[in-house]
């Protein structure tokens, strides 16, 4: 929508000016899928804005679709009407369809004034902090909280959220949160950490390294050494590493490196080998750099295994002053070697220092990792042999909890015991090292999926996005929290960031997927959907989504086929009963539900619930709802936006519901 100036008027604030930007979350989409809702909605929002501003001295000098900018004379008047606006824009009773989140940001600085407009770099700083911000936050300069931090509104406050490099601002600048009792104190990270990722940002894939021993069973030390040499390189700020389902997708493949680093979008690849015979380890590393088809660094390695941790910490080291050196032109000098250094062993925090609990961890990761209940279970064992010898080892910890996650959203073990066992494990981690980015992950998934403690597991993720920004378990993490709790443009953002660390992870694809279909982006979702499946025709819950997408879209026959296709019973029979419903066959509809009751009614209770509420069964949909409340399913999580359930919306019990699962709000 083109923008609308006002006049020139001679009251317009000159000299020193703080600015008030704000905008709507989401706007497009609610749009898109919400037109009649978001009409009316939008009329209220503008008179709100305008009477908040206009009531403490401000002047709106222009608008542009739900975006006001706004200049004040004082810091203190700027932080007064953004104040009451946010407070303002809780309280009032919006369209369910069309909920309202402002986001706003302050910043104080000398602009021109040219036809009743203003002009020069201080509106660009007040850009790119509105950007950074979240629907309902307000964020302030760190110029505007000098100004104005002894002169805030009776009961307010400026809380610090540390120091972040905005885009296109050459220096970093601490960033303010503009907190009262009366609005929302936890939010995500500041989309900072979500910037565009640098086209010049050196990238690298770690390779499965080859296992070269005589005992085949030596296989988890090479794949363990690799992977963790991944995980240390993952957090090295600068770098961007392909995710570990993504370059261990080619192990045991002939798959050339070129092709390689096409598929996983890197410039450069680590591959190596390990030789293991008793307790003397070889390992051989090379650093490829793909474009020239040269090495840039090469090494072989003869240790005890006692020395391992000095091999991993030397390649990393070696790895990352290469990978700068050659792609950003730094000088390999003895200050960037120290620098280096520091960062590699912060990277490397958690492990441990037990040589022998070490190869216990990593046989631990090589079966969990296969993600069948007998291997599951063999990679607990080991994990607890590892904490049982070295009871300081927080990233075995971290496993722990994974894999007794796992064990509990698959079944494998009553889900009060198993999520119990891993919120232990996990805040075990955590006590260890408080900066591990994988305890946090564990201990949010547990608070989201079991505890439904919705803002505790948004401080997990949050904490682990600022520890490792790019890990695409981390971010799937945060992008299906996001979801739930109905923050639709973020989570897509998160998932797609997460399919750039990780393009060739089913996981990542899928949860890309859902978070579009479930923010309404129908034809992005079908197009992701579509081309996983390519790639993993047998994948489970693929062709789910796919039929849950094309429901969405009216096609019916096609989600029909859809369904039909999926691997995973119960959730084909779900599938089957929704498209015969939709089709007009109430009686296959029927037995596709009965057969998904009579086998699965234990484990599906949120499934049988979808139904009943998708053919407008109210009474059956709420009974099931219960049954999965008292059982803690985990796709409880997912409620509140689920299409599935929308005939539910209008009953009185919805949001009682709703709010016993601390999703009301």
């Amino acid at each position: 929508m083109p923008s609308k100036l006002r006049p020139s008027v001679p009251t317009l604030p000159s000299g020193t000016v703080t600015f008030l930007f704000t905008d709507i979350e989401g706007s497009t989409r609610l749009w898109e899928t919400q037109r009649e809702a978001m009409t009316a909605a939008l009329a209220r929002h503008d008179a709100l804005l305008r009477q908040c501003i206009e009531s403490h001295g401000g002047h709106i000098f222009k608008t542009a679709g739900d975006a006001f900018c706004a200049a004040f004379a004082t810091a203190a008047s700027a932080i007064e009407a953004a104040l009451a606006a946010q407070r303002l824009l809780r309280t009032e009773r919006w369209p369910e369809q069309a909920p309202i989140r402002a986001r706003m940001a302050l910043h104080t600085g000398a602009a021109e004034i040219r036809g009743g407009d203003y002009f020069g770099g201080p509106l660009n700083q007040v850009a790119r902090l509105l950007a950074a911000a979240h629907g309902g936050q307000t964020i302030v300069s760190e110029i505007t909280h000098d100004l104005c931090r002894d002169r805030l509104p009776s009961g307010a406050a400026l809380k610090s959220l540390g120091q972040h490099r905005l885009k296109d601002l050459a220096r970093r600048e601490t960033v303010f949160q503009l907190c009262h009792a009366d609005l929302p104190l936890a939010f995500p990270p500041l989309k900072t950490l979500l910037a565009p990722i640098d086209a010049d940002t050196p990238s690298i894939a770690v390779l499965p390294f080859v296992n070269m021993s005589r005992d085949e069973e030596n296989e988890y030390f090479a794949d363990g050494l690799a992977e963790e040499l991944l995980n240390v390189l993952s957090k090295i700020r600068g770098l961007r590493v392909a995710s570990r389902t993504s370059a261990f997708s080619f192990k045991g493949t002939k798959v050339d490196i070129p092709t390689v680093a096409q598929k996983l979008n890197v410039a450069t690849v680590l591959e190596g080998s390990v030789r293991k015979a008793g307790n003397r380890v070889r390992v051989t590393a090379q650093l490829i750099q793909v474009a020239t088809d040269s090495h840039l660094w090469s090494e072989t390695y003869d240790r005890d295994l006692e020395d391992i941790f000095a091999v991993q910490d030397d390649i990393a080291q070696s790895v990352v002053k290469e990978l700068r050196s050659a792609l950003l032109g730094e000088k390999p000098d003895g200050s960037v070697s120290a620098v280096v250094k520091a960062e590699v062993l912060a990277a490397a925090k958690g492990r441990g220092d037990n040589a022998k609990a070490y190869p216990l961890y990593l046989q631990g990761l090589f079966f969990a990792d296969r993600i069948t209940r007998g291997d599951l279970a063999k990679g607990i064992e080991y994990f607890r042999q590892a904490v049982e010898l070295d009871p300081g080892f927080a990233l075995a910890w971290a496993a722990l909890s994974r894999a007794h996650l796992i064990e509990a959203g698959y079944s494998w073990a009553p889900l009060n015991e198993g999520f119990g066992r891993s919120r232990t494990a996990a805040e075990r981690a955590i006590e260890l090292e408080p900066d591990l980015a994988e305890g946090y992950v564990a201990l949010g998934l547990v608070q989201m999926n079991y505890d439904w403690d919705w803002q505790a597991a948004d401080a997990s993720f949050r904490r682990a996005l600022e520890l490792a920004p790019g890990n695409a378990e981390v971010l799937r993490g945060a992008a299906t929290l996001a979801g739930s709790i109905g923050r639709h443009e973020e989570a897509v953002a998160l998932a797609r960031r997460a399919v750039v660390f990780d393009p060739l992870s089913m996981s990542a694809q899928r949860s890309l997927g859902a978070q579009c279909l479930r923010a309404g982006l129908l034809d992005e979702a079908e197009a992701v959907v579509k081309k996983t499946i390519e790639f993993h025709p047998q994948g489970g819950l693929l062709h789910c989504w796919l039929g849950r997408v094309h429901l969405a879209q009216g096609r019916i026959e096609d989600a029909r086929a859809a369904f039909e296709a999926e691997v995973i019973e119960y959730f084909r029979l779900q599938g089957q009963a929704l498209a015969e419903h939709a089709q007009g066959r109430p009686e296959k509809s029927d037995a596709a539900l009965r057969g998904l009751i009579d086998k699965y009614a234990q484990d599906s209770a949120y499934q049988v619930a979808e139904v009943y509420a998708y053919r407008g069964e109210a009474d059956l949909g709420f009974e099931w709802l219960e049954r999965a409340y008292a059982q803690r399913d985990p796709g409880l999580s997912g409620i509140k936006s689920n299409a599935l359930l929308r005939s539910l919306h209008g009953d009185p019990r919805w949001q009682p519901f709703l709010e016993k699962m601390g999703l009301s709000t």
